[in-house]
């Protein structure tokens, strides 16, 4: 018999935003997940083996999405995660009320992405005003996304 409370409406890939890695085997310019946040790894020290036989990591990285910087430290045995990262251009179509119109490889439009605050949002706007063909970059982990440069478009 089969359940009528079940709900398969709503399906998902399966795929988890994250994966586990040993401690050890991060890399400086690697990602690591900081106190629940994806973060570029930019600085790595392995203390010595203590009294209780464990080298501890001590790991400092910034948030690709907000540059905020996080610090943790954990035994160099034990796993962290690692997010999945997806880099991902689309072709710059406009801007309305402060978000980004973005044409995919595969021709789907987006329109929910916002135009990125600093020097990089100066630039895409000044790119877009003076008509250039340009790609915008965006990356991808953990639900969030964002644009993080941008490239000229190839004369074809």
């Amino acid at each position: 018999m089969a359940d009528a409370d079940l709900d398969f409406t709503s399906g998902e890939s399966g795929a988890s935003a994250t994966y586990p890695m040993q401690c050890s085997a991060l890399r400086k310019n690697g990602y690591v997940v900081l106190k629940g946040r994806p973060c570029k790894i930019v600085e790595m020290s392995t203390s010595k083996t203590g009294k209780h036989g464990h080298a501890k990591v001590n790991l400092v990285g910034i948030d690709i999405f907000n540059n905020k910087k996080y610090e943790d430290m954990c035994p160099s045995t034990h796993n962290m995660d690692v997010p999945s990262i997806k880099r991902s251009d689309f072709q710059m179509l406009g801007i309305n009320d402060g978000f980004m119109s973005l044409l995919g490889d595969n021709g789907d439009v987006r329109d929910d992405l916002r135009l990125p605050e600093g020097d990089l949002g100066k630039e895409i706007e000044q790119k877009f005003n003076a008509a250039d063909d340009f790609m915008v970059t965006v990356l991808s982990a953990m639900g969030d996304e964002c644009a993080v440069g941008i490239k000229a478009m190839n004369a074809k």
